[in-house]
């Protein structure tokens, strides 16, 4: 935009205004600048104004105008079209894009260089340090995992925190900017904090060296009474009802109210926190928390549920809150749960009651690990069959809230993975260990710390192999079905050409990277490729993660592949017709099997148990009335109805690939 000075005629005009400047040659204004609407303004340093042509209609049909009243800028510039009133204290060094509306604040100023929030270090997991991610704006969960949990490799931690290092210093700078479309109303004070395209801040207490990387597609909302010092906040989140959080990260679709309190720790997309705490947690994709007496502290989560009450220590023992803990994805926790860290838990696993024994579960996932007498019991694998998991399983990819073009969090949702699969197989060997030392008829089995009864470890063992079973024969048909769904009628070699994995990439051990499941070669592959110097910018390393996330299924195929010899005893390289249609009729059972222990779960919600509480002033007739009213009946649940039309629609598919094999 041009600028030019102001003539002897406008600066008179703002002086009949009430306007004063230090200096009136240091204002610069657009050509199309009119001082119509600019009133009793002080104007101090160099400062630019853009035209007020343009006018803000307010809730509840309010119109203003858009101009300068009642305020001091220093060192500022204003874009075309903004309103700018009431401001108790002072804008100073920020530039200040169109359409823009602030009113009713105290103070907006950058006071001295800043990264604005990029550059901090949060402690995660250990709030003593040793573990400490640096944040910035375009920060992924897989880039923050690598950097907190691998510590044993130092030469990969300096050279990608040297690459961070050097991002940050490219964001520095003096001024602070406010973007386009940005409402900031009723807010006291704004410290060195960039606020990008279309924020809207209402009536927040402080903001200081921060990021709120709004944007059109993505707006970010700050709300009445919120607190944010050393922050970053990315693109679609919310921070609102008096929410206060001290050096944190917030990624992506995240949302935070009624109070919620968290300090040194990591939000990744799609989080959520109300009315309760956290301190030095890595909260990866879908973690969620409402409740007031939750607290969760030095913990690592993904795709996680804290029920009320929960709560974990890092006080072991007397050196300080050292300890950390690990729940594996899709984990969550019952009311009134607590683990004394360390401890793992295994994936999409149910934590009730207080476990002090530091268990590791991680080889056993789908569990419930429960308390009884003060011991802690495990069952393996019973939620693989609960209406729970899969209800979570469905929900995950429907609630994402990410609008903007760019996600930085690669997120598979898939309960069923190399990364679970390779753990059942462990577990289903490590089941099998334990009744061979201990004895087939034995009452109850040690492992790790806790106990699992016979009867348990007997319907693990069915359990997983059901799991195993299903997922080779999803990988299976997958491979073999075409992109419109169909199956080609193939020979035996031409089944033995398309069977052929694309790339020798996944067939070694998988690892979840904080919502990325990839081969741990990749992975590998990358921190290589980062201590070399060969990757050597933030650009480059999420390349690489989309890369991973982008070839999950060929890589799937690969380990699956891998796995069919060794679980089967068929040599996929040289299979049969008849061997292909043997495995697809043992993946047909295998979701027939499960499908219908999820559809007798889901029955459990609708017996009369549960329909205590409904009809209160009637006989059982109203009862039942009163319930279906509310909940419905149990064969048109839509759920239920999803899961007999899965075992339809599933068993039609293992049909048509047999067909066509035939």
């Amino acid at each position: 935009m041009q600028y030019r000075k102001l003539s002897s005629d406008e600066i008179a005009a703002l002086q009949r205004q009430g306007c004063t400047a230090e200096d009136w040659s240091q204002i610069e204004v657009s050509d199309a600048f009119m001082p119509d609407h600019i009133f009793r303004t002080v104007f101090s340093g160099k400062v630019r104004l853009g035209s007020f042509k343009g006018s803000f209609t307010l809730p509840g049909g309010l119109t203003r105008h858009s101009g300068i009243c009642d305020a001091t800028l220093h060192d500022v510039s204003v874009g075309d079209d903004c309103c700018i009133r009431s401001v108790r204290g002072y804008i100073a060094r920020y530039d200040i894009g169109d359409g823009t509306l602030i009113e009713n604040v105290g103070t907006i100023v950058t006071d001295c260089e800043s990264s604005f929030g990029n550059g901090v270090k949060v402690s995660v997991l250990n709030e003593t340090g040793g573990r400490e991610v640096t944040i910035h704006d375009c920060l992924s969960a897989h880039e923050a995992y690598m950097v907190a949990l691998y510590r044993h490799r130092p030469g990969f931690v300096e050279k990608i925190n040297s690459i961070i290092e050097n991002y940050v210093a490219s964001v520095r700078s003096s001024r602070g900017s406010i973007g386009r479309n940005v409402t900031i109303s009723g807010t006291e004070d704004i410290r060195n904090v960039i606020i990008g395209d279309a924020a809207r801040i209402d009536g927040a207490a402080l903001l200081s060296n921060g990021t709120i990387s709004s944007s059109s597609d993505a707006p970010v909302t700050i709300g009445h009474g919120v607190f944010c010092e050393d922050f970053i906040i990315c693109g679609g989140s919310s921070v609102t009802e008096a929410a206060s959080l001290t050096r944190c990260f917030v990624g992506q679709a995240c949302k935070f109210a009624h109070g919620y309190s968290a300090s040194d720790s990591l939000f990744f997309c799609n989080c959520q926190g109300e009315n309760g705490e956290a301190c030095a947690i890595f909260a990866g994709p879908y973690t969620v928390t409402h409740h007031k007496s939750t607290l969760l502290i030095a913990g690592m989560f993904s795709f996680m549920n804290a029920g009320s009450g929960s709560n974990q220590s890092n006080h072991m023992y007397k050196l300080g809150p050292i300890h950390q803990g690990t729940m594996e994805r899709g984990a969550k926790t019952a009311s009134d749960s607590y683990i004394l860290w360390p401890a793992r838990v295994g994936a999409f696993s149910l934590v009730m009651g207080r476990h002090v024994t530091h268990s590791d579960t991680t080889n056993l996932p789908f569990s419930y690990l429960i308390e009884k007498g003060e011991t802690s019991y495990l069952a393996p694998g019973v939620n693989l069959r609960s209406v729970g998991t899969i209800r979570d399983a469905k929900k995950w990819p429907r609630r994402d809230g990410r609008t903007g073009e760019e996600k930085y969090d690669f997120v598979n949702c898939n309960l069923l993975s190399p990364f679970t699969v390779q753990k059942m197989i462990k577990g289903l060997l490590t089941l099998e260990n334990l009744k061979y030392a201990s004895g087939e008829l034995s009452d109850v089995y040690s492992f790790h710390s806790v106990k699992i009864t016979n009867r348990s470890l007997k319907r693990g063992l069915e359990l997983y192999r059901t799991a195993i079973d299903k997922f080779m024969g999803n990988s299976l048909i997958s491979r073999l079905q075409e992109p419109d769904g169909s199956f080609l009628q193939l020979s035996e070699s031409q089944l033995q050409a398309r069977l052929r994995p694309d790339t020798p990439v996944g067939s070694g051990e998988w690892v979840d990277i904080s919502g990325l499941i990839a081969p741990k070669s990749e992975i590998a592959a990358l921190m290589n490729g980062i201590e070399r110097g060969e990757i050597t910018s933030l650009e480059a390393i999420r390349e690489a993660f989309r890369t991973m996330a982008d070839n999950y299924y060929s890589y799937e195929w690969t380990w699956a592949f891998q796995h069919i010899q060794q679980l089967y005893g068929i040599n996929p390289s040289k299979m049969t017709k008849e061997e292909a249609i043997k495995l697809i009729q043992i993946w047909k059972e295998a979701v027939v099997r499960l499908d219908n222990m999820i559809y007798e779960d889901a029955r459990k919600e609708f017996n009369l148990a549960s329909k205590t509480g409904f009809g209160a002033d009637g006989d059982k007739e109203q009862k039942e009335s009163d319930f279906e009213h509310v909940r419905g009946d149990f064969e048109s649940n839509p759920f239920v109805r999803s899961v007999l039309d899965h075992i339809q629609a599933k068993t039609a598919l293992g049909a048509r690939a047999i067909a066509a094999l035939n």
